[in-house]
């Protein structure tokens, strides 16, 4: 069987030749269209509710808001984990789904819940709840800081989320632009119910007051018989100014009527005022940037780089635009040290076949047939949407000793034939014919190892299983390099070496030579201590065992990325 599969690849070197070309062409055109990340990208299915009712208790939410959505939500199929959070006026409602649980059926069930709890929620609630899918392991790549010195927080909080945020959001790989730190302007009313009472005046009646006041309501038209004429004027306030005169309702002392500057104090503030944000300790709006699902971090971090002058630009002069955090950093030397340690990888490979074969065409087969492998997996990655990412490489910088073990065994056996006197080309059929089943045999093998982690189930099986796929399809590509470029390799470039070797191949023979002596005294040595050797090797299970248990275990290693966050809450 085997010598059927590789003979047309021996008899047709040209089209062997060809295969390899594309393959190698496939590979390099797949890697530079690889997006870059920290790790595989895994989706968890969660959905986010929010609703708003301004004005609200923490309680009243979630009571009157929170409770109803959660008894609706909770008839959803496949829904794994539900959490809620109630806030002065804000609520919000996690549900994260099983991992196989379609994420857009999922939202048309949450939107069908959210139809069906409406008539149990407030009257008064000024909305429709709404929702949103979210990654909750996704974090931003880039985080950029506005900050000013002679600006208000809240105009700065203006120009970040009507400007920068939408020239963001169009770049290319950009899913999301968060503006954190700060809020919309807003006038804020603090009332004094000392001079509410003594008018004899509700908050209620200045609530009413305020909400009638600012309505972009239609004026209507004047008409005649000849003429019609439109009334076009903004009933909307914006500034405080604006609002101190209207007149609330009574009267105050001498019969004049109450306006609102006589019993509260109206000033221009933002929409939140316990929202801070702070840049090199300075008070500042932050744009925090969230790329798309599968596109290129770096990529997308370099063009929201290369937008950074146009940006600037195109606000005042007095606000200063600065990247805060910078995810790629980290992500940037994680990849370029794998792949500088895969590149070492494969040249202490190629090294190591050089002083065991100490033959320049058995080095160079070798050395053609490791990197194509590992290029040619690249290939199948951009198919199954995987990533360059750590898990990735480590599996790519792994098998550069699994996938060379394939083209060694048949240059070993073909090598043989030829000193034994074959010529070359019925020396590979021969080998290729012994070795065949010998090579399927070690990859199957090897890709078996890797079962029980592509069954993995949850969040960790997702993670480890591009790992296995990776290293299986390495595997799997060495294999076919190996049954088909390799041994058309050996038909036409190997030749029989005859007479006085040259001085390397003289040293790496006697070395080679010492060394199996010493192992040849060192087995006997162990062959007549049968008892201890077995004593040692349960001595040596025995501890590994209890190192096992009392090592520390995590995840993955701590990683200090320059970020951290938190809540302070204050009585």
């Amino acid at each position: 069987m085997s010598a059927n599969f590789s003979a047309p690849f021996i008899r047709r070197p040209v089209a062997t030749s060809l295969i390899t070309i594309a393959m190698a062409l496939a590979g390099m055109v797949a890697f530079r269209h690889l997006p870059v990340s920290p790790l595989p990208q895994v989706d968890f299915p969660t959905i986010s509710v929010m609703a708003s009712l301004p004005g609200a208790s923490p309680e009243t939410m979630a009571s009157a808001v929170a409770t109803p959505l959660e008894r609706h939500f909770g008839r959803i199929a496949g829904v794994t984990q539900m959490t809620s959070s109630s806030s002065l006026g804000q609520t919000n409602v996690t549900l994260q789904f099983d991992l196989n649980r379609d994420i857009n059926a999922a939202a048309r069930d949450v939107q069908a819940c959210i139809n069906a709890a409406r008539s149990q929620l407030p009257a008064d609630l000024p909305g429709q709840p709404s929702y949103r899918k979210v990654n909750p392991a996704e974090s931003p790549i880039l985080i950029l800081a506005l900050t000013s010195t002679n600006i208000p927080p809240a105009e700065i909080y203006d120009a970040a989320d009507s400007i920068l945020a939408q020239k963001l959001a169009q770049v290319q790989g950009v899913g999301q632009v968060g503006v954190w730190g700060s809020s919309s302007p807003a006038v804020r009313v603090e009332a004094n119910p000392y001079k509410l009472n003594s008018y004899g005046i509700s908050l209620e009646t200045v609530r009413a007051s305020l909400q009638s006041a600012n309505a972009d309501l239609a004026k209507g038209s004047l008409s005649d018989s000849q003429k019609s004429w439109d009334v076009a004027d903004t009933d909307q306030l914006f500034k405080a100014y604006e609002y101190e005169p209207l007149i609330i309702g009574g009267t105050g002392h001498a019969g004049a009527p109450v306006r609102l500057r006589d019993i509260a104090e109206v000033v221009d503030s933002t929409a939140d005022i316990r929202n801070l944000g702070l840049s090199g300790g300075h008070r500042s709006v932050l744009l925090a940037i969230f790329r798309q699902p599968a596109a290129n971090m770096i990529d997308t971090a370099d063009r929201v780089m290369a937008l950074l002058p146009l940006l600037r630009a195109s606000i005042s002069p007095s606000l200063h635009l600065s990247v805060a955090v910078d995810r790629t950093t980290t992500i940037r030397s994680s990849v370029r040290d794998v792949e500088i340690t895969l590149m070492i990888s494969v040249t202490l490979v190629i090294l190591v076949v050089f002083a065991f074969l100490r033959s320049t065409w058995a080095t160079i087969i070798p050395s053609v047939a490791v990197p194509l492998s590992l290029i040619g997996t690249f290939a199948i990655m951009y198919l199954c949407n995987y990533s360059l990412d750590n898990l990735s490489l480590m599996a790519l910088t792994i098998c550069t000793g699994f996938v060379v073990d394939d083209a060694i065994v048949v240059i070993e056996n073909i090598t043989r034939h030829i000193e034994n006197g074959m010529k070359p080309f019925p020396a590979a059929m021969k080998g290729a014919s012994e070795i065949g089943f010998t090579v399927l045999s070690m990859s199957t093998s090897l890709v078996a190892v890797f079962i029980p982690i592509l069954m993995m189930p949850g969040i960790v099986g997702r993670l480890f299983r591009e790992f296995a796929v990776v290293l299986s399809v390495a595997i799997g590509v060495s294999l076919f390099v190996s049954l088909t470029t390799t041994p058309m390799m050996c038909a036409r470039f190997l030749k029989h070496e005859s007479g006085r070797h040259n001085w390397i191949y003289r040293f790496f023979e006697g070395a080679f030579n010492g060394l199996l002596h010493v192992y040849d005294i060192s087995l006997k040595w162990v062959l007549r201590r049968q008892l201890l050797i077995l004593g040692a090797t349960f001595g040596t299970a025995v501890l590994c065992a209890y190192l096992f248990f009392h090592v520390n275990s995590g995840f993955f290693p701590q990683q200090d990325t320059g970020r951290f966050g938190g809540t302070i809450q204050a009585d």
